[in-house]
């Protein structure tokens, strides 16, 4: 197999705790041409003294401070001075499993430039890991096993951000850390769908993902719900949306009811309908919810799907399957 130099993009804050078991399981990689390009996003902590003396010890880590504030600058810093062929990122708090540049780098120089190379993941914990994560890992681990990762990419984030590895040239015909837009691994992720990235299927857990209370993740605004949302609509209205078929927004709950403001406020028509008997005929910012029974005589239209609710989601899955209509072109669950 080619040896080919890989680059790692680790941004890092405040991580002093994790920093050690994170650089440590990248020094000890099966695959050891490599270089880390770290970039210190203005922490307070001794995170920057960490990795400069793992920087001291071994050439191939690089120390940086960010250029601007906060992660997406932080990418870009460290993107400028990347040498390799490859690009794979790193979350300063995680754990690299021994094999995982081998694996990622090897699914994807036997399938060539117009991929991307994509790892299973597991989370864990000191306090054990919540519903929520488990299901998103277990969602996650099943697209990434087959490959189809971007078959349900509108209801969450289908690529995990540091478990990924792609070709630079890949990476900068898809905008590389261009974009100011949060979530950015979300962002990414569409960004690759967009440009026909294909993901390549993968059945090992190459990332150990760390779950604590003050993760990024959880903490910074930028990973709300609220951000999630504006990333789904946008790329719905840029890659899917034809304004020749008519558009469907179903349930009218929390998110329902933003993607119906927003579609409004961009003078953009659209059904809104739910399967609520307290809320079928109510009126909400001037549009009459319908029963969703109106699909069985509205021709063509495509669907946004707002319901959380999992076996409601079956239920809609199997009426969609009855009319013969197909996810990802008439129907897009956003949930």
């Amino acid at each position: 197999m080619k040896q080919p130099l890989v680059s790692i993009l680790i941004p890092f804050k405040n991580t002093e705790l994790f920093l050690k078991e994170c650089l440590d399981s990248i020094v000890q990689q099966e695959y050891q041409n490599w270089e880390v390009q770290a970039v210190d996003d203005a922490s307070t902590d001794d995170s920057y003294k960490i990795v400069s003396k793992y920087a001291e010890k071994d050439p191939r880590f690089n120390v940086l401070k960010n250029s601007g504030n906060g992660i997406i600058e932080a990418l870009r810093t460290g993107f400028k001075e990347c040498k390799g062929e490859l690009i794979t990122r790193m979350d300063s708090d995680d754990i690299m499993a021994p094999d995982k540049l081998g694996t990622l780098l090897e699914l994807l120089l036997n399938s060539g430039k117009g991929h991307v190379a994509v790892g299973q993941v597991k989370y864990f914990s000191h306090r054990g890991i919540s519903d929520g994560y488990a299901r998103y890992e277990q969602w996650l681990n099943k697209l990434t096993a087959e490959g189809n990762n971007y078959s349900e990419i509108y209801k969450e984030c289908a690529i995990p951000s540091p478990c990924w590895m792609v070709f630079k040239e890949d990476l900068l015909q898809c905008g590389a850390f261009e974009p100011n837009r949060y979530p950015e691994d979300y962002d990414l992720t569409f960004r690759y769908y967009e440009n026909g990235l294909t993901c390549i299927p993968c059945q090992k857990v190459l990332h150990y993902w760390r779950d604590y209370d003050t993760r990024t993740s959880r903490t910074s605004e930028h990973y709300a719900a609220n951000y999630f949302l504006d990333i789904k609509l946008h790329y719905f209205l840029k890659l899917e949306y034809d304004p020749t078929r008519p558009l469907v927004i179903w349930g009218a709950g929390n998110k329902g009811k933003t993607i119906a403001k927003t579609l409004l406020e961009k003078k953009i028509d659209f059904k809104w309908i739910c399967d609520n008997p307290k809320k079928i005929n109510k009126d909400i910012y001037g549009i009459k919810l319908d029963h969703y029974r109106i699909l069985n005589h509205l021709q063509d239209a495509q669907n946004i799907i707002t319901v959380a609710n999992e076996k409601e989601q079956e239920t809609i899955k199997s009426f969609f399957t009855v009319l013969n209509k197909t996810p990802m072109k008439d129907y897009f669950f956003f949930c």
